[in-house]
């Protein structure tokens, strides 16, 4: 609405909030060098917001080859590495995020491999507790992380119904009120050496019905709860 980016920084400073990720959905990841190229072009406008609000990342889903099955992932990991370099001057990293329903780099296993052929040391992922769900509906390759392998965790849980054939995301559900293992997740996380955010990302309908600062305040309550589980 014509607003600036200063002020809307100078807004989450003094209530004491740090903005720890951006998205975009700009297509880095594309075979074609004219598409990838907007897509860097986009990119770069997200950095440059991501550093007016003193952000470190900006999340880069699989817009390019999310659609594609079999993409060649060493290619993927090349472009995941340009991208590094184009967010390298606003000081901000790009978070290579998976989706479980892409057809390619749609399992974390996939991000490892583009993480770690990219060639840059600043490659890191950002992990989703759902995304893992619907990709593989196995989390034990979190035993496989370290410490700086992952730079955000989306957390949220799900239902036993719909299945994970048909799950979507309106049916993420408050972290404890679904039948994820999500003591075993926060566990493996913490014992790999992961000591950063857990981003509550949620898109159940019937929550938007509600004051978002009672959604706020149930959301940090509940996930606080389950945190607390966690043997240190």
């Amino acid at each position: 609405k014509g607003g600036k980016m200063s002020d809307l920084d100078k807004r989450f400073q003094d209530a004491g909030l740090k903005v720890m990720n951006l998205i975009g959905f700009f297509a880095w990841a594309a075979p074609d060098d004219s598409e990838r190229q907007k897509g860097f072009d986009e990119a770069k406008r997200a950095f440059e917001m991501a550093a007016q609000l003193h952000c470190p990342f900006v999340a880069a889903p699989p817009m390019g080859v999310n659609h594609t099955p079999g993409a060649d992932l060493l290619a993927v990991a090349e472009r995941y590495g340009q991208l590094i370099d184009v967010g390298r001057p606003y000081g901000v990293t790009p978070l290579l995020e998976f989706w479980g329903a892409a057809k390619t780099l749609g399992k974390l296993g996939e991000a490892m491999f583009v993480a770690a052929e990219c060639g840059r040391k600043e490659a890191i992922i950002l992990a989703d507790i759902f995304h893992m769900y619907i990709g593989s509906g196995r989390f034990e390759g979190l035993n496989l992380i370290g410490p700086k392998t992952i730079g955000l965790f989306h957390v949220n849980d799900y239902p036993t119904q719909p299945p994970r054939e048909t799950i979507g995301d309106a049916d993420r559900v408050y972290c404890g009120d679904g039948v994820a293992p999500i003591r075993d997740i926060f566990q493996r996380l913490y014992d790999a050496g992961y000591r950063g955010a857990l981003s509550l990302e949620l898109f159940n309908k019937t929550y938007w019905q509600q004051d978002a600062l009672t959604v706020a305040r149930t959301g940090l309550e509940k996930l606080k709860a389950c945190v607390a589980q966690i043997r240190l």
